[in-house]
């Protein structure tokens, strides 16, 4: 484990103590609260004496990810119990129905614009955003969100929630796709560890066909007019990188017919068998023959090129692929 990660979460453990200590003068039973509060003590003291993050069965490493997402774990994943190992199975399940059920509809025709997407984890959950948002009434701009948080596993999962949770709370407002990715950098910045970041495709649709996009950090987005291919290449840093960044904005005017296509790197850096990655040329030139497809069928037609590329070889990564096409 890194030192950043390990002043982070001797940190997170500090904060946690200091409000069990609070609790405690606040309940008449303090029975739990005590057995938790040396729970984290216990996890402290290791940490002084260079063993966090080592298995007590074994003395092999803990998984970083459980770490991250509950950082007083202390046994690997080959050593728990058979009653824990099933409440884990439990709580995967559970956090791989919880991020189904913020994904939005799959086929979407809003004021003038048709999306689709593919979100498929590399495991029971996934550290990729994928998001469509329309207002209720029936005009007004469509927004679409397309992001990667650092890491695998439970702990992108909850910080993938994290940015449902803050960009939802700021599309009501009004914001501009590059206000609205500052604002969410500075939320994000300011309530998760130092080491975590996500690069993230912010667009907001206009009913005239004007696309406003911020790319922060992301995979280029390919602009697709006709036989013309055109990446919208990052207009800033990744959200979480530093508060204070600053991002810009592209504006694209899509006629009927063009469509965006946004993707993960589950894509991208796809490997086959011999370790070659998919790449984002192969990508360019499989959509500039499909240009006339709608979104589904362009989405389905990446996948088969990808599965023929792959030809077998074992998936490393969540993959998310959404488009999005002007029809009027």
């Amino acid at each position: 484990m890194n030192a950043v990660r390990k002043i982070d979460l001797r940190q997170r453990l500090l904060d946690r103590r200091q409000r069990l200590q609070s609790a405690m003068g606040e309940f008449k039973e303090t029975t739990q609260l005590m057995r938790l509060l040396k729970e984290v003590d216990s996890a402290l003291e290791r940490m002084n004496g260079d063993s966090y993050g080592l298995c007590q069965v074994c003395d092999g490493a803990i998984e970083e990810e459980r770490l991250l997402a509950d950082p007083l774990v202390h046994n690997c994943l080959e050593c728990l119990t058979p009653d824990q190992q099933r409440a884990l199975e439990q709580d995967l399940d559970l956090a791989s129905r919880i991020q189904s059920q913020l994904l939005p509809n799959k086929n979407l025709s809003f004021n003038g614009w048709e999306a689709y997407y593919h979100y498929e984890p590399a495991g029971p959950v996934s550290g990729d955003y994928c998001d469509l948002v329309s207002p209720e009434a029936e005009r007004g701009d469509l927004f679409f969100l397309l992001g990667d948080v650092s890491g695998h596993g439970v702990a992108a999962s909850m910080l993938m929630s994290h940015l449902h949770a803050t960009f939802h709370s700021l599309l009501a407002t009004g914001l501009s796709a590059r206000q609205l990715v500052e604002r969410a950098n500075r939320i994000f910045c300011e309530s998760t560890i130092s080491a975590d970041y996500a690069t993230l495709v912010c667009g907001r649709a206009g009913d005239s066909g004007e696309v406003d996009i911020c790319n922060a950090g992301h995979c280029p987005p390919l602009l697709i007019r006709g036989d013309e291919i055109t990446s919208l290449e990052a207009t800033g840093l990744p959200v979480g990188i530093f508060q204070s960044g600053e991002y810009s904005a592209q504006k694209v005017q899509l006629a009927r017919g063009d469509s965006l296509l946004l993707y993960t790197d589950g894509l991208s850096e796809a490997q086959d068998e011999t370790n070659i990655e998919y790449g984002a040329e192969r990508l360019a030139k499989l959509v500039k023959g499909r240009h006339e497809l709608p979104p589904q069928a362009l989405t389905e037609a990446c996948l088969e090129d990808l599965r023929t590329f792959v030809s077998g070889a074992p998936k490393t990564d969540d993959l998310s692929i959404m488009v999005i096409r002007r029809v009027k």
